[in-house]
């Protein structure tokens, strides 16, 4: 046997052994300034997996990742009520050694913690979507979720002729994007529809399509005189629908709904749905990963970042900047 070869096998084995238990990073031309570096990686961890908005989100994020050279993990919990599970997969990246951290904290106040932690390792960290508790993180991207509140209000209020019964079904305790929401409604409601009766403000979706096709239910049994609603994101809003078609009241009552899907969508074609409050979530995702990777490199950036909502309605669905925004190029980004 060559004594030396084998040395020098058993010395590279050692250093790519000691370089993943580094983190064990590529490395790649940097695209600021085209010399050889660490492949910079970016954990981003959404509120959940299932949803088409987090699904927009990713698209945006593997965007910005390729245009920068560099690494997005997204990892997040399956369900949206899972606060255990992301505080756990938020500590899992603090300890790895992440570049940066991207959070849409499913609770604004039990996230706290572990994004202290990231940044007491010196670990910057983004918050999209929705906001967090406290405010040493580096830069928020995300909806102006009250003007969108607002929005919802003022269709709904306009659909209604101004007066009537109406009811707000909420998304879920401490999910800080869609109290806002909530709140800009009710703000609105003051606003466009002071002779609407809110005949129920308080009732919560929960995390599922199911659960909030459940909570629906009960609130039509409950409320029958009920003649306009509106529900605060994506899952409460199918939910709803879903109820109200049960019900065979879709299109008889008057809907507002908050994100997009193929099934809200379609409910709005259909006349089921008079209104969606539409984010951008893939630019949410671009913008956030853009924000990390500047605060990695020195660069500047901003501290809040308004990525825009928009009301749609039958007659702009097929608008050309209302199309972009509903209908992104999943498959390019995602490969699906």
């Amino acid at each position: 046997m060559n004594t030396k070869k084998y040395a020098l096998t058993k010395l590279a084995v050692a250093s790519l052994a000691f370089l993943a238990a580094c983190g064990g990073n590529d490395t790649k031309k940097d695209a600021a300034t085209g010399s050889d570096a660490k492949l910079l990686q970016i954990a981003v961890i959404p509120k959940g997996s299932t949803h088409q908005h987090w699904k927009s989100v990713h698209a945006g994020a593997e965007k910005a990742a390729q245009e920068l050279g560099v690494e997005v993990i997204w990892q997040g919990p399956q369900k949206e009520d899972d606060r255990q599970m992301q505080i756990q997969v938020v500590q899992n990246f603090v300890s790895r050694g992440v570049d940066a951290l991207i959070l849409a904290p499913l609770d604004d106040r039990s996230l706290v913690p572990p994004v202290k932690a990231a940044l007491n390792r010196k670990i910057p960290v983004v918050i999209f979507d929705s906001d967090l508790n406290d405010k040493s993180y580096a830069s928020y991207v995300a909806t102006n979720n009250r003007e969108g509140g607002r929005l919802c209000a003022q269709r709904l209020a306009e659909v209604m002729g101004g007066k009537g019964k109406a009811l707000m079904m909420r998304y879920s305790e401490g999910s800080a994007s869609t109290l806002e929401r909530e709140a800009g409604f009710l703000d609105g409601m003051k606003e466009f529809g002071p002779n609407i009766e809110l005949l129920s403000t308080t009732q919560y979706a929960g995390a599922t399509i199911e659960r909030a096709f459940q909570t629906s239910q009960n609130l039509l049994n409950q409320f029958k005189q009920v003649e306009g609603i509106f529900a605060s994101n994506e899952s409460a809003s199918q939910g709803m629908l879903r109820a109200l078609q049960t019900a065979g009241k879709a299109g008889k009552i008057k809907f507002v709904g908050f994100d997009s899907s193929e099934a809200l969508l379609a409910g709005l074609n259909k006349g089921e749905i008079e209104g969606l409050a539409v984010q951008d979530p893939f630019r949410m995702g671009y913008e956030s990963v853009k924000t990390a990777v500047a605060v990695i490199r020195g660069q500047p950036y901003e501290k809040m970042i308004d990525t825009g909502v928009r009301m749609v309605t039958r007659e702009n669905v097929n608008d050309s900047l209302i199309t972009a925004v509903i209908h992104p190029d999943l498959k390019k980004w995602l490969n699906e």
